[in-house]
């Protein structure tokens, strides 16, 4: 059972993202306020989940949260400021799209810079590794991060066929990898990212 809380009595926020490793898209970021009694015992790390189980616990998390938002952040700004600070960037834009200001913010992972509100207020935060798998916050937002993530790469799949996004949602498979040498880079791919870069190199910088 993951813990419901890490500082009770306060609004908690817990932040996750989706997408770090794929070679293209956004990688998506999430910011979710649960209640204090909310229980689901459903609810986990995303990736020990089935899409169905996904889908399912996305609509109950957002019907019961708080407050609830995802942020994607463009593989264009990825390649420009690199992934981690992406990642970080979107879910402080997630936080900031809340309609209830979080307390106390607990972050997955080990890495994150201190959120600051327009009014220069700081909202305190704790990261903790593997925290998807340990608070019921963290875990929500990582479905609700996976989700919206899935269902973009799934819609940008039917712009692009033949690199199975609708199945590999752009991480690199051999699927995705055997589909990049032959159809080529498009314009959602990471060109900072070494696999993405190598074929760029052998088409002299081509792009879709």
């Amino acid at each position: 059972m993951l813990l419901p809380y890490m500082i009770g009595g306060v609004a908690e926020a817990g932040l996750d993202e989706a997408g770090r490793g794929c070679l293209c898209g956004p990688v998506a970021c999430a910011a979710v306020i649960l209640p204090p009694d909310f229980r689901n015992g459903d609810v986990n790390d995303s990736k020990k989940l089935s899409a169905r189980q996904r889908e399912g616990l996305a609509e109950c998390i957002k019907e019961a949260a708080l407050a609830w938002a995802v942020e994607l952040v463009s593989a264009e700004e990825i390649d420009r400021i690199n992934i981690l600070n992406a990642s970080i960037i979107g879910m402080h834009r997630a936080v900031a799209r809340l309609a209830v200001r979080p307390q106390h913010l607990i972050v997955d992972g080990n890495r994150f810079k201190e959120y600051v509100d327009e009014d220069f207020s700081r909202i305190p935060h704790h990261t903790v590794v593997k925290g998807d798998g340990k608070y019921l916050s963290i875990a929500a937002a990582s479905i609700l991060a996976k989700t919206a993530r899935d269902a973009y790469m799934t819609e940008l799949a039917a712009e692009y066929p033949g690199y199975g996004w609708e199945r590999n949602m752009g991480y690199p498979t051999r699927e995705h990898l055997k589909a990049l040498g032959k159809l080529g880079v498009t314009p959602h791919h990471r060109l900072s990212y070494a696999p993405v870069r190598a074929i760029l190199e052998e088409r002299g910088g081509c792009v879709r």
